[in-house]
């Protein structure tokens, strides 16, 4: 099994479920369902490959306050294996609005450093450990770059909402070999994966939300994967990083494209099930089962 080293990504999230999400105009909401807890897709994708036994390890970074803490006793408790560092301005908050069909809002209400006191001779000695990196869209990750390029290892990133022209993604999109990606702001998301193709990437997946997902390779295989429908709709959080993570841990397991992209859908369908990042009795058992459930 191969060792993965995640870099970037935690976040203490608060969450409002609405109905509808808000119109334009000034309101007042009398109630409204509400929870708080570890957020951010570093988080996601680490819960997700620990729950399936994947040798992970997590580098992030934290505020010294309550919900630092508060976060690295809940990744900690989870089994998830985490360094970090702290960040002088404090630990990233963000507010998330969700309707019922699972669209977002996203409100950073806080945001990281763009740059810390790095503990370098330790994530350059885990770089030299592992066999995959997986790099987050985070501002201070992106000053870890050079010595990511130094271990000469594959990089996989995920660009979430990224818009084909965003040059904040420019150095992470540089840096990897292996994309993610979501269609929500792609009006021709195909013609952005072939440009990725086309600069040398071995493969794209971009995601789709209800109409599943494309897996795009530098061979030029094309697999459309359909979402599973049936799972009920709890709360949409984490449901990315948990198609990352269960298209991962097929792609560590040597199974093909198309059984990658299958373990990818359960994985998210499970996790929009659940309040949480990852599904909580998600191993890989319950996930080879609930693949023989669905006909995969």
């Amino acid at each position: 099994m191969k060792n993965v080293f995640i870099i970037g990504g935690t976040t203490f999230d608060h969450i409002v479920y609405l109905p509808v999400l808000p119109g334009i105009h000034p309101q007042t909401i009398h109630e409204a369902p509400f929870q708080e807890g570890t957020g951010s897709t570093g988080s996601g994708k680490a819960l997700n490959l620990t729950k399936l036994g994947v040798d992970t390890i997590l580098y992030s970074v934290v505020g010294d306050d309550q919900y630092g803490k508060e976060i690295i006793r809940y990744l900690q408790e989870s089994g998830v294996n985490i360094f970090y560092d702290i960040d002088p301005k404090g630990t990233e908050r963000h507010i998330n609005i969700m309707d019922a069909d699972g669209k977002r809002i996203s409100i950073f209400i806080t945001q990281s450093s763009e740059t810390i006191n790095y503990s370098i001779n330790k994530i350059e000695e885990q770089l030299g450990l592992s066999d995959i990196v997986v790099l987050n869209i985070i501002s201070y990750c992106r000053n870890l770059i050079p010595l990511i390029n130094k271990s000469n290892k594959p990089v996989w990133t995920d660009l979430h909402d990224y818009d084909g022209k965003n040059q904040y993604h420019t150095d992470f999109i540089n840096a990897a070999q292996y994309i993610h990606l979501s269609s929500d702001n792609l009006s021709d998301y195909f013609s952005v994966m072939k440009q990725f193709i086309n600069v040398g990437k071995e493969l794209v997946i971009c995601t789709h939300g209800k109409d599943g997902a494309t897996l795009l390779t530098k061979t030029g295989e094309r697999i459309d994967q359909p979402a599973i429908l049936s799972y009920p709709m709890s709360d949409a959080n984490g449901a990315g990083d948990s198609f990352f993570a269960g298209f991962l841990y097929g792609w560590i397991n040597q199974q093909s494209n198309q059984r990658c992209m299958q373990m990818g859908a359960v994985c998210a369908g499970l996790c929009i099930s659940s309040k949480m990042l990852a599904f909580e009795f998600l191993t890989p058992t319950y996930l080879e089962d609930e693949m023989q459930r669905h006909g995969f």
